[in-house]
């Protein structure tokens, strides 16, 4: 490290489980965020600013006026563009040394598998859920852990799933079915920070799993009432009937 990335991260090297080691990692990691709304707008700043060496950003939506009460990264002036390469711009302005690759549209099939083979984490970002599903069946059988959050009217979820461990469960265990209107936030609402504040857990979770330091539960759903402002956690048992997790035998 020089001496400007030795200031610039001080704060961070100053953690005894984390240090220089640790951020020497996360400068090699590859983070792939699948959708650049609410959640991945916060999670790409945070890791960006954090210090991560590269991302790859997917979306194929353009920037709303409705998007910028939670879609923090992005300002007025961007109003039309496509979120990967608005959010590009405005990484580019918080860390020059960051290397971005933009997705401006959806990924599938061989491409989407392909995505998920090159990261060392994947952040499910998105709020549709056949997407969901090919994106949990990319890292299932690549081996790739995945953070996967969701946030609706005052509600949040956060679950990571480690594939490399055995008999994990996976995130169809948990949803074998569901409709994507039941995902959406246009029929259904989101108060900005319960979006945000899910959103920076994905960035801590895929900052701790890149660098290697602290604890990443694996298969436990984190519940947030905004409302309420109280967690709760679920640990996630496999499905034997999981047709997802029949795929990886």
């Amino acid at each position: 490290m020089n001496e400007l990335e030795l200031d610039r991260y001080s704060r961070q090297l100053l953690l005894p489980n984390f240090d220089v080691e640790g951020q020497l990692k996360f400068a090699q990691a590859n983070i792939l965020i699948i959708g650049l709304g609410g959640l991945g707008n916060i999670a790409a700043t945070y890791l960006a600013t954090s210090g991560v060496g590269f991302l790859t950003l997917v979306d194929d939506d353009r920037l709303e006026s409705s998007n910028l009460p939670r879609q923090v990264l992005y300002d007025e002036s961007q109003i039309g563009l496509n979120k990967v390469i608005a959010a590009a711009e405005q990484i580019a302005h918080k860390n020059s040394a960051i290397i971005v690759k933009t997705v401006p549209h959806r990924l599938s099939d061989d491409a989407l598998s392909m995505a998920v083979e090159n990261a060392d984490v994947v952040l499910d970002c998105t709020d549709n859920f056949t997407t969901r599903q090919a994106i949990n069946r990319a890292c299932l059988l690549s081996k790739k852990p995945l953070v996967s959050a969701a946030a609706i009217r005052w509600e949040g979820q956060l679950v990571s799933f480690l594939y490399h461990k055995k008999s994990t469960p996976c995130y169809e265990c948990l949803y074998p079915s569901l409709s994507d209107q039941q995902l959406s936030c246009n029929e259904n609402g989101i108060m900005a920070p319960v979006v945000g504040l899910l959103g920076v857990f994905q960035a801590l979770e895929a900052l701790k799993l890149a660098s290697g330091c602290g604890d990443v539960q694996h298969g436990v759903l984190k519940l947030f009432d905004g409302f309420e402002g109280r967690w709760r956690e679920m640990r996630l048992t496999k499905d034997p009937e999981c047709t997802a997790c029949a795929l990886d035998k």
